[in-house]
């Protein structure tokens, strides 16, 4: 089963890796272009406003960073999010997942707005309205708990006289 193996240690790990180096990439590109993600402007008037504030270069490779960082991104956190809703709390696991497992198709689907408002294919970027913060509802929400699954397994590791 899927969720039995994104529970192991070495997937939590690799995912917490991947999690970890992407979020650094976006930060290194980010800063290094000058460019202004659109993923934490939900206001649709204000994300048009960054795009059309963008030269070429920068709107193609925000379309780059989009279709390749912003895929493997919800497939980490996901990974990590999932894995360690389902390893510190086996018997809540599904439940505990529902805001990963729908976080990541909302993410996607945010991607696909933004790419499109950046090729000027097709403008739904209204939509963002409502993705957005659903997204970022649903991710800190993940991330929260993958934040509680790893306290209380230093703590119950700790009890137990397993100090690292």
């Amino acid at each position: 089963m899927l969720t039995t193996k994104l529970s192991e240690s070495k997937i939590l790990w690799l995912s917490f890796t991947a999690t970890v180096l992407i979020t650094l990439a976006f930060q290194v590109i980010t800063l290094q272009l000058g460019l202004v993600l659109l993923d934490g402007i939900s206001d649709p008037s204000e994300a048009r406003a960054a795009i059309s504030s963008m030269t070429v270069y920068q709107r193609h490779f925000h379309i780059w960073i989009t279709a390749t960082l912003d895929v493997a991104y919800p497939a980490a956190y996901g990974a990590l999010f999932i894995g360690s809703a389902y390893r510190f709390f086996p018997s809540k696991g599904l439940l505990l997942s529902l805001p990963a497992l729908l976080c990541i198709p909302v993410d996607l689907g945010e991607g696909a707005v933004q790419v499109l408002a950046l090729m000027g294919a097709l403008d739904l970027i209204n939509l963002k309205a409502f993705l957005t913060p659903l997204k970022l509802l649903l991710f800190v929400s993940s991330f929260l708990i993958t934040i509680a699954g790893w306290i209380k397994w230093a703590i119950n590791r700790e009890s137990r006289g397993q100090v690292p």
